[in-house]
């Protein structure tokens, strides 16, 4: 399942489970669109590889499983 991460693992922007700018690559790491897009040329900085729009969770799936809370550290927040 996957984890709903809270934030831009970029620029720390809050990113609802709900976001519709959410983007994940397959190990779940989370960045907004526009860090996709402006500062990580749709590569994730962790692991090289593609990121994609993060599916959202049906409301009462999310109820019973919840997004995450645990914010990461910023992988790129001092890049340009």
């Amino acid at each position: 399942m996957l984890e709903l991460r809270p934030h831009c693992e970029c620029c720390g922007k809050d990113l609802a489970p709900d976001a519709e700018d959410a983007m994940i690559c397959s190990f779940e790491c989370t960045f907004c669109a526009a860090c996709v897009a402006q500062r990580l040329g749709h590569a994730c900085p962790n692991c090289g590889g593609g990121l994609e729009r993060r599916p959202r969770r049906p409301a009462a799936m999310l109820a019973r499983y919840p997004a995450s809370t645990a914010r990461r550290a910023l992988a790129c927040a001092t890049s340009p």
